[in-house]
């Protein structure tokens, strides 16, 4: 049987290390008060640990603002990841908003609206 290959697992593991560490020092450690509530969706590493995007939502306050200050940030929030991974490289911080969520609530709301237009010719 061949020997399958542990190295996409492992980039899979690394994000995922990475999103618990960075949504952990964020909270912590990050005192920017354009940095409000928020939320970590995702990250994306390159195959050689050179570069990460975190795709971040949320909850209150300006998107555009957060992504700054985030961006800013990134090199405190990367020497924060150097103590707590142990991989020989921790890449490089690229924040950027996700809009899934904004599109996700949008996506209801006309499904709502649809709903409620067939409900009201249904009646008629």
């Amino acid at each position: 049987m061949p020997k399958r290959s542990t190295v996409p697992n492992r980039g899979f593991r690394v994000a995922d290390q990475i999103q618990r560490d960075l949504s952990e020092l964020i909270a912590r450690e990050l005192k920017d008060p354009r940095v409000g509530m928020v939320t970590l969706n995702a990250v994306e590493v390159t195959p050689d640990y050179a570069h990460a995007k975190v795709f971040f939502s949320v909850l209150t306050g300006d998107p555009q603002g957060t992504a700054e200050a985030l961006n800013h940030a990134a090199g405190h929030l990367r020497n924060g990841l150097f103590k707590r991974l142990h991989i020989h490289t921790v890449p490089t911080l690229h924040f950027v908003f996700d809009r899934t969520t904004e599109r996700a609530a949008d996506m209801n709301a006309l499904i709502a609206k649809a709903v409620a237009s067939r409900s009201k010719d249904d009646d008629e």
